[in-house]
């Protein structure tokens, strides 16, 4: 965005064909060439009606939504879940300032740093739209502003920008912007607690390494999708510890480095219900830890859980069982024809074939509401099927 373009945005007639034009398609709005900045508005139409659920606060107050800056932005919904508080905290990244709104609102003073000019003048507009007058803007880089601050702080945060020149996806710390790493002593001396917002996909124990062994490590997932990492420094803790989030249902705490609960040899029993832990379990790596916890029956890390009653507090989702047998494809697939299905939900963990091979082999499509799970336990592959959608009901029940 250039600034012409964000004075157009500021621009009152231009704001009204904005809002008289929400809902509307975006393709049709850019190319009606009787529309003054046609493509302006029309950009905006589309990222305000994605902002309704990931940005609702922004949707609210019309906020102007850079394309780049809205999708690297956290939902309200994650940056909600950063419940720290005190007089004063330092946002070294602030982009589209989501992070910093929430932040906001527990501190008494919020400095968030934007190096890129246009960026900065975007957000205080929407800081201004949104009523946040605590939150000060500065025009800076990372490094210059702690080098010349001396004050101490309550926090310092940081979400380092996270593409490259040529936006492909950046994981390694080193490799975003700011790179951290160098910049660590700096902030230990200046502030009482550090956050660190990393990549959904960045390694648990890479985080532990660089970040010593007073850190938390903590994976924020939201409707079954790992949307982030946090890393926490100045909780006055000697040990590391791993935290499990899913936002809306709860967290989970453990200690970094403790002995792995062994699987013991798969029961023949039978079990009633098929456990899939939250996500956020598996990317820290707690799975077995949690359904040992829970004392239900695990097999690896990446599968599933088995249990014969409803575990209480469990992290994750829970289908009830119709059969569970050793995965038999022609029996399966004869069985499918016989009850004439025709596409099935394909569920797999530890399994040897794609949900598209097995969907091959059975002669069905994906997708459906009758749901199949797939999995090899102690060396041998099994077949669940799952009982059908009216009957899951009782298992939302249950988890309630």
């Amino acid at each position: 965005m250039n600034r012409s373009e964000f004075e157009l945005l500021c621009d009152e007639q231009v704001r009204l064909a904005i809002e008289q034009r929400l809902g509307d398609d975006p393709v049709r709005i850019a190319l009606d060439k009787r529309l003054p900045h046609a493509a302006l508005i029309a950009s905006q139409v589309k990222y305000l009606e994605r902002a309704r659920t990931k940005l609702p606060s922004y949707y609210a107050a019309r906020c102007i939504l850079p394309a780049r800056a809205f999708e690297q932005s956290s939902s309200e919904a994650c940056a909600a879940h950063k419940a720290f508080s005190g007089e004063l905290c330092i946002d070294l990244t602030c982009g589209l300032g989501v992070d910093s709104l929430y932040l906001s609102r527990q501190f008494k003073r919020v400095v968030a740093l934007e190096r890129d000019p246009m960026l900065a003048a975007v957000t205080r507009e929407n800081f201004r739209r949104l009523g946040a007058p605590n939150i000060e803007v500065v025009e800076t880089s990372a490094e210059q502003f702690l080098s010349a601050w001396h004050d101490k702080v309550d926090l310092i945060y940081a979400d380092p920008d996270r593409r490259s020149e040529e936006n492909r996806k950046l994981v390694r710390l080193q490799d975003c912007s700011p790179d951290l790493i160098p910049l660590l002593p700096r902030i230990r001396e200046l502030a009482s607690r550090f956050v660190v917002k990393l990549s959904p996909l960045f390694d648990t124990d890479e985080a532990l390494r660089i970040f010593g062994p007073d850190c938390l490590v903590e994976a924020v997932s939201l409707a079954g999708e790992c949307k982030e990492m946090l890393v926490t420094q100045g909780d006055n803790e000697s040990a590391p510890r791993l935290r499990a989030t899913a936002l809306g249902i709860g967290s989970l705490t453990f200690p970094a480095h403790a002995e792995e609960p062994v699987a013991e040899k798969f029961p023949s029993e039978r079990y009633d219900w098929l456990l899939i832990p939250d996500v956020a379990l598996r990317k820290i790596r707690c799975v077995r830890r949690h359904l040992a916890d829970l004392g239900v029956c695990f097999t690896t890390e990446n599968g599933y859980g088995f249990a014969a009653k409803p575990p209480k507090d469990f992290m994750g989702h829970m289908l009830a069982i119709e059969r569970m047998e050793p995965y038999d494809p022609k029996r399966l697939r004869r069985a499918l024809k016989a009850a004439d299905i025709g596409r099935i939900d394909i569920l797999h963990r530890d399994f040897p074939l794609s949900s598209a091979q097995l969907a091959a082999q059975l002669h069905v499509k994906e997708g459906g509401r009758r749901q199949i799970a797939f999995t090899v336990i102690d060396g041998e592959s099994w077949q669940i099927v799952l009982k059908e959608p009216s009957a899951q009901e009782t298992v939302k029940d249950a988890e309630r």
